[in-house]
């Protein structure tokens, strides 16, 4: 290649690779907003703490469990409904 193509090449992928990296940038504050909603866990699948004998994910004992939280998109807690009734955005009595 002469110094001209080489060049155009060498500023041709630089500009692609800025841009690849503005991209994923971009797409990295996409993430949705998330809430801890109580429950709503089956037994063994909370995300973190359930209060009381617990200590981190996966230690709820019962499904449901009122003090065991998942994290799950902001807005959307309250509308989740189990056979315990719905999700809540703070602990409740099991």
């Amino acid at each position: 290649m002469t110094q001209t193509k080489t060049t155009s090449f060498v500023s041709t992928a630089v500009a692609a690779a800025v841009a690849m990296g503005m991209a994923s940038a971009a797409h990295a504050g996409d993430k949705p907003k998330m809430e801890k909603c109580y429950g709503i866990a089956k037994a063994g699948q909370n995300d973190c703490s359930a209060g009381p004998g617990t200590s981190c994910a996966g230690t709820s004992t019962t499904d449901y469990q009122g003090n065991a939280w998942k994290l799950v998109k902001a807005g959307t807690c309250l509308k989740i409904s189990t056979p315990k009734g719905h999700g809540s955005l703070t602990p409740k009595k099991s």
